[in-house]
């Protein structure tokens, strides 16, 4: 579709030899006579880029420059003057005009200005775009009573130095917590380097967080700096904290604690400032008494722990969480299309073991399978793999968070509910409370840890 100009100027001929050029150039010329009827147009019309002239009767230019970009900050303007002079071109600059150009206009720069000018509103709208995905991209959606918490925690850690340690589900979004802490941060504009420590082998793993020197291993052909150099002054991301070795465990704790480290094959020291933000779905406590992780790395990454919470604890907030995956995946092209009430009370009956990412991923193959535009419980039904009559029905007498879960999810909601039910009881003694069900506190103590009842 062709661009189009405006061009607001007084001189007739200006005006006809202009639009000639700019027709032959393939872009679509409007004209108007003065100031007035050039804002005029700019209300009627959806215009890419303006000529002004500065001398008019009525409105000068300066003047109809500074309401243009009052009411459309962004739109590009030329300024065109017989008259100009220095003082002139500073002050159009300083009210946001692109380029000054002295009539009479040489057409192969105006043609060369009006390109310039019309790349650089594409880059700022591809990089507004990006900027607003990027933030939708971090924001934590829901509105549960258990979001609204995690949010007030990352909130109140985000501005501070202090480390994290995100513990939760597979799929559950802890990565995107990293990414919000990050965000909030002082080092905002820093970089947030990710490593995921489950999807490296062990040989290379020192290679990725610490870097290498040219022919310190097989492969090694150039000097590469690794994740903490690049994170200098910004923040790491270390996911699958818990997947690392012993060996390599140890390393860690010895640059988490100084600081600096060398690099494979290197003996030079190198000095960082790194924020660290760990995250895991494992039982690190367990973990530590099965001797696979360091209780002193534990301790040093554990100064502020979040919890996030997985899907089947926040229901309330799948239609929120399906409104935005349906807008992700139609600006992908996809296609617009919406859920019945139904077909969304189903989902929020489903177990979800996956969390919010196979929730994510399910409306994907809803929106590529479904053909009508409205989604309804039956088609909601038959990619679940839940036939008419089959599945999880309703049981009479059966509490409604035990409908549809699996043994296993069950038992959970049970241990959560009967501990929390034993340690109000005892104002949270966990002695009294070990002992009046016959647990010992150390067993009770983890079983707490695990169902997450240590932090409430």
């Amino acid at each position: 579709m062709a661009k189009k100009i405006l061009i607001i100027d007084d001189e007739a001929s200006i005006r006809d030899s202009l639009s000639g050029i700019l027709t032959d150039e393939g872009f679509h010329a409007l004209s108007a006579e003065d100031g007035q009827h050039g804002l005029s147009l700019l209300e009627e019309e959806r215009v890419d880029l303006v000529l002004l002239d500065i001398w008019m009767p009525g409105l000068d230019g300066l003047e109809v420059l500074k309401r243009i970009k009052e009411s459309h900050a962004e739109l590009p303007v030329i300024m065109i003057s017989g008259h100009g002079t220095i003082e002139t071109a500073v002050q159009a600059t300083k009210m946001g005009a692109y380029d000054f150009i002295e009539k009479p206009p040489s057409y192969d720069k105006i043609i060369l200005s009006i390109n310039n000018a019309l790349d650089l509103a594409r880059l700022k709208k591809e990089n507004l775009i990006l900027r607003q995905q990027s933030q939708r991209a971090t924001q934590l959606t829901g509105k549960s009573p258990a979001m609204a918490e995690l949010r007030q925690l990352v909130e109140r850690v985000a501005p501070t130095e202090a480390w994290v340690l995100i513990r939760g589900e597979h799929g559950t979004g802890k990565e995107l917590v990293a990414q919000s802490i990050h965000r909030l941060s002082k080092n905002a504009a820093k970089p947030m380097i990710e490593l995921n420590c489950a999807a490296i082998p062990e040989e290379l793993i020192e290679s990725e967080l610490f870097g290498h020197e040219k022919g310190s291993f097989t492969g090694a052909t150039a000097s590469r700096r690794g994740k903490f150099d690049l994170a200098d002054g910004g923040t790491l991301f270390l996911d699958e904290i818990g997947d690392m070795s012993l060996k390599t465990q140890a390393k860690v704790l010895r640059i988490l604690q100084e600081q600096k480290f060398e690099r494979v094959g290197g003996s030079k020291t190198i000095q960082v400032e790194v924020r660290v933000l760990a995250a895991t779905n494992k039982d690190l406590e367990q973990e530590i008494e099965n001797g696979t992780f360091r209780a002193d790395l534990f301790y040093r990454l554990n100064v502020v722990p979040i919890q996030v919470p997985p899907l089947r604890e926040r229901r309330e907030d799948i239609p929120l969480l399906v409104a935005d995956f349906l807008a992700d995946n139609a600006r992908k092209g996809l296609g617009d299309k919406k859920f019945s009430p139904e077909a969304l009370q189903a989902m929020m009956h489903h177990g979800w073991p996956g969390n919010v990412r196979e929730l994510r991923n399910f409306v994907e193959r809803v929106m590529i399978m479904c053909p009508a535009e409205t989604v309804d419980e039956g088609m909601v039904g038959r990619l679940l793999g839940i036939a008419p009559g089959e599945g999880a029905p309703f049981v009479a007498g059966l509490d409604v968070q035990y409908q549809t879960v699996s043994y296993k999810e069950a038992k959970r909601i049970f241990e959560r509910d009967f501990l929390k039910t034993r340690l109000a009881a005892h104002d949270g003694n966990i002695s009294q409370t070990a002992e009046q069900i016959g647990l010992e506190r150390s067993h009770l103590h983890r079983k707490m840890k695990s169902l997450s009842l240590d932090e409430e």
